[in-house]
């Protein structure tokens, strides 16, 4: 399968400068797959080193010297290459943290050595030996599960993909495109981005197999929590989970995660599923200006989770011979699953090499109501979204915080075709407010970034 990423690992691969490279994401996303897959593509003998696994190999880290921690781990594991013509991967280094700090042995006196780590749980392992980690002396990717767009290239769609990619306002997206693409992604919606799921479901398993799989990922990371449980007891966390399942779309409510959980508990579970990556926590913002971090409140946050599919394992959304289809779905559940998918997408655009995606909202403290799903920063903009799981709805909020931030481009993500669309709208203030607004259906999230630069909008 192809992975966007891996157009970024190449080009690490081939730099002049690289630094050792350590992949964060949540288990299962693909990170060993991409590290063998890169070896494949640049033609390099991989030595690869799980820590997990073979613990004892930890010790041989202990030299000061990179060229003998190679040659000893090469003869241990009978590798008979080059370093120049190596890539090294340390597999679940987070099982040795120690291992962390001394990869600025390679960055220094052995450059010619491709080295990356990678690890389940490695956010663990880099916040407690944040203080001795070789700053500027590595470099980090982030992974996530797999797009949309790798989606449908996996089931052999690019030419699809490649339509959704052309479109260009004011043209209209044909009918036959718009229904195509809604229908594959709402098979997307329901199969979700975790590799092993998709690859089944591009070798022809049943739904019910799917929906097997994805109970079986739920499942692993559940048993993870048990690495947790000297933070914190496993079955607050699996209620916290639970929990920000349930609430999806709208604020996390501490409170309201079950009886007998306090509300530090709750806050201190969100907060550790998070750093596994299970959970992506979004903060409130006031949006005034940028960057949205600077008026961040941790205070109001919602809670999406890393794949659509985990939510579906939790839910247990029926899957028979078939996924049902979208009209068959509960209409609390579409708007979940909209929400969810949506964040994905979002996220999905600021992530890779060096940083990951961050979403923010905003929601009116007091007085009346109103609230924008989620904001984004694109090429140095603030653009608000707008998160339908139909064809239609109101946006009085949008409308109102278009006016109050005097912010010119905003997005709407519902089920309708592409559009673009100038707004001369009033407030329910009385205010007038002129803003553009782009239409775009779930199924082109992907193409926002792009879009945004072509029209050379300016928010």
């Amino acid at each position: 399968m192809e992975r966007e990423i891996s157009k970024e690992l190449v080009h690490w691969a081939k730099s002049s400068n690289r630094k050792p490279l350590i992949l964060r994401g949540a288990r299962q996303v693909g990170k060993t797959w991409l590290v063998r897959d890169l070896a494949r593509r640049q033609g390099l003998v991989l030595l690869e080193v799980n820590l997990e696994r073979d613990p004892g190999l930890a010790r041989l880290f202990e030299a000061t010297d990179p060229q003998r921690v190679f040659s000893d781990l090469a003869l241990v594991k009978d590798h008979r290459a080059e370093a120049a013509s190596t890539l090294l991967f340390i597999d679940e280094i987070q099982a040795a943290p120690e291992v962390l700090s001394k990869l600025r042995w390679f960055a220094e006196e052995m450059p010619q050595l491709a080295v990356i780590a990678a690890g389940s749980l490695l956010e663990f392992a880099l916040a407690d030996f944040s203080y001795s980690m070789p700053v500027g002396r590595v470099a980090y990717a982030f992974v996530e599960p797999m797009s949309f767009p790798e989606f449908l290239q996996a089931h052999g769609q690019e030419h699809l993909l490649q339509h959704l990619c052309d479109w260009r306002p004011p043209s209209v997206l044909s009918a036959a495109v718009h229904e195509k693409a809604s229908e594959w992604f709402d098979r997307f919606q329901m199969v979700g981005g975790m590799p092993e799921v998709v690859a089944r479901d591009v070798e022809g398993a049943s739904a019910s197999e799917c929906r097997g799989l994805q109970r079986d990922l739920l499942r692993t990371y559940q048993d993870d929590f048990a690495k947790y449980s000297k933070r914190l007891n496993v079955r607050i966390l699996h209620a916290v989970m639970l929990a920000a399942t349930a609430s999806l779309g709208k604020k996390f409510v501490y409170g309201s995660v079950g009886e007998g959980v306090k509300i530090l508990q709750a806050r201190q579970a969100l907060e550790l599923l998070a750093m596994a990556r299970v959970c992506t926590l979004i903060p409130h913002t006031a949006a005034n200006g940028l960057p949205l971090a600077a008026e961040r409140n941790d205070r109001l946050r919602k809670a999406v989770l890393l794949d659509i599919g985990l939510a579906h394992a939790l839910w247990n959304t029926p899957a028979g011979k078939y996924f049902p289809s979208w009209e068959q779905v509960a209409p609390t559940i579409r708007g979940m699953v909209s929400e969810q998918v949506a964040a994905q997408q979002l996220r999905q655009l600021g992530s890779g090499f060096s940083r990951e995606g961050e979403l923010f909202h905003w929601r009116r403290e007091g007085g009346r109501a109103g609230e924008i799903d989620y904001l984004v920063e694109i090429d140095g903009k603030i653009l608000p979204v707008e998160v339908k799981s139909g064809s239609v709805g109101a946006m009085k909020s949008l409308h109102q915080f278009m006016h109050d931030k005097k912010l010119t481009l905003a997005l709407r993500m519902d089920r309708n075709p592409p559009s673009l669309q100038a707004m001369d709208v009033g407030t329910t203030q009385g205010q007038k407010v002129k803003y553009t607004l782009l239409n775009l259906p779930h199924y082109m999230g992907c193409c926002l970034v792009e879009l945004i630069e072509l029209l050379g909008l300016d928010t």
